[in-house]
């Protein structure tokens, strides 16, 4: 049980220096881009100049903040219109289930080589025939008590029997 906590002892610690090591950048930055303010001395009128100067950084500041807001939602409602047309598109195209076609050998052969190319295949010409010999002739079918054929066909001998009796007619 010691190893999960450790771990989360662990985590807990890295998170804590991250935060700690954020706040410290944060403060760095400020510092760096901000001055610090030289109020003392100051006229009435150069304090006023000042805070219309502070006032126009900062319209200027909320200005951008504004447009960059602005592009940040018409992107992500770019975003979701194309999301909605991917969508669509995935829906109206669905495959059509295909369906058998015959073609004969030789229609085939012209599709593929072309209308210039005379080339036929005939390719029932090449088989053999073949004769049906009735095989439920030369077999008599044995009627029976189906209970006497398991008895008999049952154990080792009668696995024996099946064996031969399949090999039996090959053998002709």
């Amino acid at each position: 049980m010691r190893g999960p906590h450790l771990m989360l002892a662990k985590a807990k610690e890295c998170w804590e220096q991250e935060h700690e090591e954020r706040e410290a950048e944060k403060v760095r930055y400020l510092a760096e881009r901000i001055p610090t303010l030289q109020t003392r001395g100051l006229s009435l009128s150069a304090l006023q100049d000042l805070c219309r100067e502070l006032h126009a950084k900062v319209e200027v500041v909320d200005e951008e903040r504004y447009d960059i807001e602005a592009k940040c939602l018409h992107n992500t409602r770019e975003i979701k219109d194309l999301k909605l047309k991917v969508l669509d598109l995935r829906g109206k195209f669905k495959r059509p289930p295909l369906r058998r076609v015959r073609v004969s050998a030789d229609a085939m052969l012209r599709a593929l080589l072309g209308s210039k190319h005379k080339v036929s295949m005939d390719l029932r010409a090449n088989l053999k025939s073949v004769k049906k010999e009735d095989t439920e002739k030369e077999r008599p079918v044995e009627v029976g008590d189906w209970r006497k054929n398991v008895e008999a066909m049952s154990g080792m001998e009668g696995r024996k029997k099946m064996f031969d009796a399949a090999k039996s007619p090959t053998s002709q």
